[in-house]
C-alpha cells in the first residue's frame, strides 16, 4: 500500500470484525491496537479447550455459527490458506449447496454441485485461528483487561483524536490512547450513537426488524455410525410461516451442534427432554433422532434475539472525521440467516480499498459504501424470510413483501429445479444479491415448476417425553480429553 497513511490506528474491540479491520490497517498505520474488556490469551493451540472456549463479551458464542460461501471466500482473500487451517484444526468443509440439506416447509432443496465451499469451524476456532494470524502481523498489538470508556475529540466536534481507556487493574487510571484513525468494532452494545449525540450530531436513524427469535444449542459428541449426516456437513430445516420452529445441526470442529430455533414467542427448552420434545416436533425426523443417541457435553444453552437493528450512519448529514463504524456496531441481523461474520469480513475489503487511495477514509462515504457493498444484500435477504410470517414488524416495505412472497415461491420448486436451488443458494450465501433471482428465465421457474405439498404442521404436542438416549463411554483416551475440556469450557 506503500506510505503509510497515519502513525497509529486504534481499533475499539477484539472481535472478529477488530480483527478483520486490523489486517488492512496494519498496511496503512505503522501501529495498529485493538482494545477489549475481555481475557484474549490463548491456550496451546493443540489443545481443544482452546478452540472450544467462549469469550465473556460474546455471550451468544455458544451457539452454533458459520461463515456463508461469500464469507469463506473474503476470509480466504485475507487469510490465504485459513481454509484448509480451519479444516486442520477439526473443520468440516464441503459444498454450501452440494453438501448442505436446506430445508423449507418439510421441502428438501436440490443438492446440486456447486462452486461454493462451506467450512464450519465454529466461533471460537474461527476466532481463535483469525487471532492467531492477527498477532503474528509485527505492527499489531492487543489491549486486554481494557475498558473502553469513550472517544476524544477535538474543540469543535469535528475530528476523532483518540479514545479514553482504563485498564482493569486494581489502581488503574483512565488514560487517553491518541490514535490518527479511531475504528469502532465493539458489536452490538456499541456506544456510539450515544457519543455522537454528546457531541452535538443528530440521532442516528434506525430500522428495526422485530421478530422474537428464541434459539437453544447443545453441543455433543456422537458415534460415526449414529451421525446421520453422512457425507453431509449440515441439515438446516428453516423455519418458515407454515412450520415456524426450525433447527440447525452441524458437524463442528471434533464435535457436533445442534440448534433449534423459533420465533414470535415460541422458545425451544434448554432440558434435554424438552429439547427432544421439541425436535420431534419438527417437519423432519432426523433432528430428533440425532437428539435421541446424541451424547450432549452439557446441557442445552439458551439464547434470546429480539429484533435486527440497522444504524444508518451512511443516512447521516456529517461524521467526525477519523472515526469509522464497522460489524455488529452498525448492524446486527437475525442469526437464522449465519451472515454476521460473512458481513464483517465483506466490510473489511470496503475498509481495504478505502485505505488504498492513500489517506484517511471519508467516514461518510465509508459508511456508505459498508451499506452498498455489505449489509444492504444481507439486510434484503433476512427481511424478505422474516417478514413472510405474520407477526413480525419493523420496517417492512413493499420490497420485502413482494420478496417474501416470491422467494417461497423459488424454495418450493427449487425441491426438483437445478438452476433455481444453484440461484437460491448463491443469495442465500450472499455471493449474489437477491434481484438475481428475478430473471425472467428463472421467475418463470419459481411460479410454474413443479412444486410438492408442504409437509403439514406437525403441532407442540410432543411425541414422546423420553431422556435423551445415553450412548456408551468411548474408549479412545483422546475422545475422552474432548470431552474433559468441553465440559470445563462451559
Amino acid at each position: 500500500m506503500g506510505n503509510h497513511i497515519g502513525e497509529r490506528a486504534v481499533v475499539l474491540g477484539g472481535s472478529i470484525a477488530g480483527m478483520l479491520a486490523a489486517v488492512p490497517l496494519s498496511q496503512a498505520y505503522r501501529e495498529v491496537i485493538l482494545i477489549d474488556r475481555d481475557d484474549l490469551t490463548e491456550p496451546e493451540p493443540d489443545r481443544p479447550a482452546g478452540v472450544l472456549t467462549v469469550r465473556r463479551a460474546v455471550p451468544h458464542g455458544w451457539q452454533l455459527q458459520a461463515l456463508l460461501a461469500k464469507g469463506q471466500r473474503v476470509l480466504e482473500e485475507l487469510f490465504p490458506g485459513m481454509t484448509d487451517e480451519l479444516v486442520s484444526f477439526g473443520a468440516s468443509r464441503g459444498d454450501f449447496n452440494k453438501n448442505v440439506r436446506w430445508y423449507f416447509d418439510g421441502r428438501k432443496i436440490k443438492q446440486v454441485r456447486s462452486d461454493m465451499i462451506a467450512v464450519g469451524p465454529g466461533r471460537p476456532l474461527l476466532e481463535n485461528r483469525i487471532r492467531a494470524r492477527i498477532s503474528a502481523l509485527p505492527n499489531v498489538s492487543f489491549r486486554q483487561h481494557t475498558d473502553i470508556l469513550g472517544i476524544v475529540a477535538t474543540p469543535d466536534r469535528k475530528r476523532i483524536l483518540g479514545a479514553r481507556i482504563q485498564s482493569q487493574q486494581p489502581g488503574a487510571e483512565p488514560e487517553t490512547l491518541l490514535g490518527d484513525l479511531v475504528l469502532d468494532a465493539t458489536g452490538r452494545g456499541s456506544r456510539t450513537p450515544r457519543w455522537l449525540t454528546e457531541l452535538g450530531y443528530p440521532e442516528v436513524e434506525e430500522e428495526r426488524v422485530k421478530m422474537g427469535l428464541a434459539y437453544s444449542t447443545g453441543n455433543f459428541l456422537i458415534d460415526r455410525e449414529d451421525d446421520l449426516l453422512g457425507e453431509d456437513v449440515a441439515s438446516v430445516p428453516i423455519g418458515t410461516p407454515n412450520l415456524p420452529r426450525g433447527a440447525v445441526y452441524a458437524r463442528m470442529a471434533g464435535y457436533h451442534s445442534i440448534t433449534l430455533t423459533g420465533l414470535l414467542g415460541q422458545k425451544p427448552p434448554t432440558d434435554r427432554a424438552g429439547f427432544l420434545a421439541y425436535a420431534e416436533s419438527l417437519a423432519i425426523p432426523d433432528i430428533a433422532e440425532v437428539v435421541r443417541r446424541a451424547e450432549f457435553i452439557h446441557d442445552p444453552v439458551p439464547y434470546n434475539f429480539p429484533e435486527s437493528r440497522r444504524r444508518r450512519f451512511d443516512k447521516m448529514a456529517s461524521l467526525p472525521e477519523n472515526y469509522l463504524i464497522m460489524g455488529d456496531a452498525a448492524c446486527i441481523f437475525n442469526p437464522i440467516y449465519a451472515q454476521g461474520m460473512t458481513v464483517a469480513a465483506v466490510e473489511a475489503t470496503v475498509l481495504r480499498d478505502h485505505l488504498s487511495h492513500g489517506k484517511t477514509p471519508d467516514p461518510l462515504k465509508f459508511q456508505r459504501d459498508v451499506v452498498k457493498r455489505g449489509t444492504a444484500i444481507a439486510w434484503d435477504v433476512a427481511g424478505a424470510g422474516d417478514f413472510t410470517h405474520r407477526g413480525v414488524t419493523g420496517n417492512k416495505g413493499v420490497k420485502f413483501a413482494v420478496g417474501g412472497w416470491f422467494v417461497q415461491k423459488v424454495t418450493a420448486a427449487a425441491e426438483f429445479d437445478d438452476k433455481l436451488s444453484t440461484a437460491f443458494m448463491r443469495t442465500a450465501g450472499l455471493i449474489a444479491p437477491p434481484t438475481s433471482l428475478m430473471r425472467p428465465d428463472l421467475m418463470a421457474r419459481a411460479l410454474f415448476g413443479k412444486k410438492s405439498a408442504p409437509v403439514p404442521d406437525p403441532g407442540y404436542t410432543p411425541v414422546r417425553t423420553a431422556k435423551v438416549a445415553d450412548i456408551a463411554d468411548a474408549s479412545d483416551a483422546a475422545r475422552r480429553t474432548l470431552r474433559s475440556d468441553l465440559r470445563k469450557a462451559r
